[in-house]
């Protein structure tokens, strides 16, 4: 079944969403707001795909609903019309300035109304499909490392809002330069592409993001995950990894691939950036493959005022 875009109608005149929910809903899922406040809070529970969006409102009109929107990083490249009485260039002009694609004014016409939405959707729909070409790796199919850092940026701010836990797995494929050596690169790259998809199983949870760090390197990000949460996904990634049975006759730790694992968990506050989760999940990478590799290394990284580096826990092994 194809999803069907999201369109959030923003208006506090109920007669006004109803002609366009009647116009819009064979063709899209609607939802609406009747206030500026509201608005936002539906918008990033729904992710909405376009936004019609009321000028005239009371307390918080369209145009600081759009700069709030703009400003949010989850929402800043949802499309926005204005719908508006006001039919002056000086009212369109602004709302474009503020990052408006489309200016509609009142009364709605339903036909115009259907083809302004289809192309903007159409347009973002194409925008959407070449955004995650540019962050996708090509050879995994994996999130690649611009998706990884714009993911931790996004779920760092996200989080900080209730302090909620965030986790990052690191793993290197034990051994791969050996690997190419034995067998040759293209072996090697099947490799790669049966531990991606070792690691899709293991990731699953929609929250998540598995992504191709580079080379032979992976990571993970797993938000609102404990130490405990993340050790187990952790443990599942070997064990999916070990059941591919992928015969590795330079590794001097197996007869088959492994993976060194090193976690890092956190609570999302005031000083955690994406740069010190991965440094640190890194450094319990590093603890893991010195430490005999083919094992899980994991600690709770502490932060504490912004200008402090923060501090990491003793990590533990498991070989």
């Amino acid at each position: 079944m194809i999803k069907r875009s999201v369109i959030l109608i923003v208006d506090d005149e109920i007669s006004n969403i109803e002609i366009m929910n009647a116009t819009l809903e064979d063709t899209y899922e609607v939802c609406f707001a009747m206030s500026g406040e509201q608005a936002i809070d539906v918008a990033r529970k729904v992710l909405p795909d376009l936004i019609l969006l009321d000028v005239m409102m009371p307390e918080m009109d369209g145009y600081e609903v759009c700069q709030t929107l703009k400003n949010d990083r989850m929402l800043a490249d949802v499309p926005i019309i204005f719908t508006t009485g006001l039919n002056d260039q000086e009212a369109e002009a602004r709302g474009l300035s503020l990052g408006a694609i489309d200016y509609i004014t009142k009364p709605i016409q339903p036909i115009s109304l259907r083809a302004r939405v289809r192309n903007h959707i159409e347009l973002k729909l194409l925008r959407d499909q070449l955004a995650e070409l540019a962050v996708t790796d090509a050879l995994t199919g994996l999130s690649n490392r611009r998706r990884l850092k714009q993911t931790l940026d996004i779920e760092t701010a996200r989080l900080a809002r209730t302090g909620d836990w965030l986790s990052v797995i690191m793993l290197d494929i034990d051994f791969f330069k050996g690997f190419n050596d034995t067998y040759g690169h293209p072996a090697g790259d099947r490799c790669l592409v049966l531990i991606a998809a070792a690691l899709k199983r293991a990731v699953n949870r929609a929250s998540d993001l598995a992504a191709r760090y580079g080379g032979e390197e992976f990571a993970c990000v797993l938000p609102g995950a404990d130490a405990e949460t993340a050790r187990k996904v952790a443990e599942d990634i070997q064990v999916q990894v070990q059941s591919l049975a992928i015969p590795h006759r330079g590794s001097t730790v197996s007869s088959y691939v492994t993976v060194s694992v090193g976690i890092t968990t956190a609570r999302c506050l005031p000083g955690l950036t994406a740069d010190l989760l991965m440094s640190h999940a890194d450094r319990q990478l590093y603890l893991s493959k010195t430490g005999g590799r083919n094992r899980i290394v994991g600690g709770n990284f502490t932060v504490g005022e912004a200008s402090e580096p923060g501090h990491l826990e003793e990590g533990h092994a498991d070989a």
